[in-house]
């Protein structure tokens, strides 16, 4: 077992060298991040892009045409092709090798039955719920937030992660997408970057108490299971803001934060961005 282990890391960190490597050939922009299954990439050129692609979908430019930012999803494919034009006429390709992860199983037991099979009556509700998630995370704003370092939103153990499957009461369910952090009803709840407030709920179906955040660029963070909201839609907040009260509203078996990363429809790993 520990020599399959140390083999992973040794995979790993060759596979993280030779990314680098090949981003390394670009004189005009540098990609940071992580370049793995959920990884968040932060992109800046030293001339004026005119449009750019991941694997042929539209990466939005800051007005500054030098800013960018994009995402690799929970099941990413093992290469993946950055393209981009520049305002002079010249374009560039790179071929990006993005590390595969293994997702573990959670089995979670004593979860309502209405939210394991909702019954025909709620279905229009959590039709109507999903609509207005999409629409919190479809806007694209020009926020540099989330070129900062974080702030971890909330103390307490680490109850579940990202990317792992769900079975609950033996009926499998989608993966997890977010970070669960687990603790007493009204533990505080805090901002991890500056942002502005794009949703907030006090009670969704499956979600309970849920808050969306803007940090620019597609880049939103996601709050749910809360059991107090402190800011409404519209608010502008600051790194370190007290925003929402941890809770166990909507599906959950304990009091507990789901904090999820997006790149618009795309859900990333938020524990990738702590240290």
């Amino acid at each position: 077992m520990r020599n399959k282990t140390l083999i992973s890391r040794a995979v790993f960190i060759m596979s993280l060298l030779f990314i680098f490597a090949v981003n390394a050939q670009s004189q005009n922009v540098t990609l940071s991040g992580d370049f793995i299954q959920g990884g968040l990439i932060v992109g800046n050129a030293t001339k004026p892009i005119e449009k750019a692609s991941i694997d042929d979908v539209k990466v939005p430019i800051h007005p500054n045409t030098k800013l960018f930012a994009f995402g690799f999803g929970r099941d990413a494919k093992a290469q993946s092709v950055f393209k981009i034009s520049y305002k002079d006429g010249t374009q560039e390709q790179l071929n990006l090798d993005i590390v595969q992860r293994e997702y573990k199983v959670d089995k979670v037991n004593g979860v309502a039955s209405k939210y394991v099979s909702p019954p025909e009556s709620v279905l229009k509700r959590i039709r109507n719920d999903s609509a207005i998630v999409k629409q919190a995370r479809a806007g694209l704003s020009f926020r540099t937030d989330f070129t900062n370092s974080v702030t971890k939103p909330a103390q307490g153990r680490t109850s579940g992660v990202y990317g792992s499957q769900r079975v609950f009461n033996g009926v499998p369910k989608r993966p997890h997408f977010g970070l669960d952090i687990a603790a007493k009803t009204g533990t505080k709840v805090i901002a991890p970057w500056s942002g502005k407030v794009m949703l907030a709920e006090p009670d969704l179906y499956y979600s309970g108490g849920t808050l969306i955040i803007d940090h620019g660029m597609g880049i939103t963070t996601t709050y749910i299971h809360l059991s107090a909201l402190h800011v409404k839609a519209g608010d502008v907040l600051e790194q370190g803001q007290l925003i929402a009260e941890i809770g166990a509203t909507g599906r959950v078996t304990g009091p507990h934060l789901d904090w999820r990363l997006n790149w618009f429809n795309r859900r990333l790993d938020p524990q990738l961005l702590l240290p």
